[in-house]
């Protein structure tokens, strides 16, 4: 049969474009608003982050958010962000479904009185602040800042330490902080205040900047954990014990300043930013003089005893000197023997290293020696000029001082006084005894001017000593051994260690009325304001390990 043909189908003729319209401004306006809404409404997620049950767990911790934690640290208003839209691009492990703004950093600058400061503070609400390779090349990138603007740095950490589902692109990352912070040490102040945990590769960062501020209950650092260490010693221990505010304070000396809340502690910092020059190529900032500095202190003539015997707070000594009596005390619970204070006299800032008698009678041993040299290294590097009162009988004696490297580690508070160019000035109060007085900022390895009270004692040991010593054979022979040695030790102390007989030989530049010390330290200091000092050309020194 013959194929029936099947009938064409018509199809429907496309649709003519439409003719041109007029052009009309109001379209165009309407779409710009709409975009401009959407990144206000964008900008206003990233701002609050991952949600109130996340905040809320925050604050169960006893801890603030990162953004609050910056407006504390900031003037009000001030602060600028940077990056606040960053997003990982990490796959693996499901951590492809989440992707939040600001990939658990904050970074950006502002000010603090008014002068620029940089920051960046991990969010714990995301990732648990862990570092991935975003969030680490946000860190790089206000870290280069800093640097390339000539201000300070201020880190807020709390973050649980690499983020594991990115792997070894967490770890570089790291590694570029490092490199930043080596690179900026002593060039720009740096600032690590933990908030939180900083656990594992961390931890290291906060160990290379100038100052170290923590939070007790709930700040920890430590490069193993409690379970690590179990496993491995089978030491049971928990994080606070481990790596907490107070062990860091007083034993590890790792935490130069320990606060009991997050509030005090940031306004703290505001406090020693005001201290420190923005950068080395400034002096410290300058504050107007409300205390006379020819105030005489006669409460002088009775802190300090003549007898060196006595104890004394030299706390006490620092708050009559200084401008109102307000200092700002370094590693103030660890190698109590020795004091670091910033403080103004004058209006202007200075660096104060003291020896505490009140503290193993104020000698100097490993762990004072360690303090006392990083204090000065950082002094020298920001310009800020250097203020020793003296008080000292010595070096530590002992087995395990000798064996824990008194020596080299001695040799360091020796190396920074030598290497130092700031304006230095020493006050000798009472006892000046041996190698301990030639490393306490003496006239012979620098200082560039040295005064003493009436009660000082330069020697090389003290009289008992050094009579016992010198007198040996005349003490054994004579019929009364003790009567020999008394007159003997009051010889020695007459002709060796009169209060005039450093000054007699040029070794101190004046004896000095203690009651009038603060008018002679400001006069001092505004005299060696001005004070240039040029060093050997040489790649870097090689300073005792």
């Amino acid at each position: 049969m013959p194929v029936q043909q099947q009938p064409v189908q018509q199809q429907p003729a496309p649709p003519q474009p439409a003719p041109p319209q007029p052009v009309d401004e109001e379209p165009v306006r309407t779409d710009s608003r709409g975009r401009v809404a959407e990144l206000h409404a964008t900008k206003a997620l990233a701002r609050r982050g991952p949600g109130e049950r996340a905040t809320a767990a925050q604050r169960a911790k006893g801890k603030l958010t990162a953004r609050e934690r910056i407006e504390l640290l900031l003037d009000a208003g001030s602060f600028n962000e940077v990056e606040q839209l960053r997003r990982h691009r990490a796959v693996g492990f499901g951590i492809e479904d989440r992707r939040p703004h600001t990939d658990g950093v904050i970074t950006g600058w502002g000010t603090v009185e008014g002068r620029t400061v940089f920051v960046y503070a991990h969010d714990f609400r995301i990732f648990g602040g862990a570092l991935g390779e975003a969030h680490a090349e946000k860190i790089h990138k206000i870290m280069d800042m800093a640097l390339a603007a000539g201000a300070p740095l201020v880190s807020l950490n709390d973050g649980a330490g690499a983020r594991i589902q990115e792997g070894v692109s967490a770890l570089a990352g790291y590694g570029g902080i490092f490199r930043r912070n080596v690179r900026a040490s002593g060039v720009i102040p740096q600032i690590s205040v933990v908030l939180g945990p900083c656990a594992g590769g961390a931890a290291y960062s906060p160990a290379l900047t100038d100052f170290v501020f923590m939070v007790r209950g709930t700040s920890q650092m430590f490069v193993t954990g409690p379970d690590v260490v179990k496993a491995v010693t089978g030491e049971d221990v928990t994080q606070e014990g481990l790596g907490g505010a107070d062990v860091h304070a007083e034993l590890s000396g790792v935490a130069h300043f320990v606060h009991d809340d997050e509030r005090t502690c940031l306004a703290e910092v505001r406090y020693l930013l005001s201290l420190l020059p923005a950068n080395n190529t400034e002096l410290p900032p300058a504050a107007p003089v409300t205390d006379p500095p020819g105030r005489r202190s006669e409460a002088l003539l009775g802190l300090v005893p003549a007898d060196g015997k006595l104890p004394y707070d030299m706390r006490e000594v620092i708050g009559e000197l200084v401008d109102h009596g307000d200092y700002l005390e370094v590693h103030e619970r660890w190698a109590g023997n020795v004091l670091c204070c910033l403080a103004r006299l004058g209006g202007e800032v200075v660096g104060i290293v003291a020896n505490q008698p009140l503290v193993v009678a104020g000698v100097l041993n490993i762990r004072a020696s360690e303090k006392a040299a990083r204090f000065v290294r950082m002094c020298d590097a920001f310009n800020v000029p250097l203020l020793t009162l003296v008080d000292v009988p010595g070096f530590l004696p002992g087995v395990d001082q000798e064996h824990g490297g008194v020596i080299r580690r001695g040799a360091k508070l020796l190396y920074a006084y030598c290497e130092a160019t700031v304006p230095r000035v020493q006050v000798i109060l009472r006892k000046a005894y041996g190698g301990a007085y030639i490393v306490m900022d003496s006239r012979s390895i620098g200082t560039d001017l040295s005064y003493a009270w009436p009660t000082n004692e330069i020697a090389v040991m003290g009289a008992e000593g050094a009579a016992n010593v010198i007198f040996r054979r005349q003490i054994a022979e004579a019929e009364d051994p003790e009567a020999t040695r008394v007159r003997m030790v009051k010889e020695y102390r007459a002709e060796l260690m009169h209060p005039y007989y450093a000054a007699e030989r040029g070794l101190v530049d004046d004896v000095i009325d203690p009651a009038g010390t603060r008018a002679v330290l400001v006069a001092a200091f505004r005299m060696l304001r001005a004070k240039r000092a040029e060093q050997p050309s040489r790649k870097h020194a090689n300073p005792p390990l």
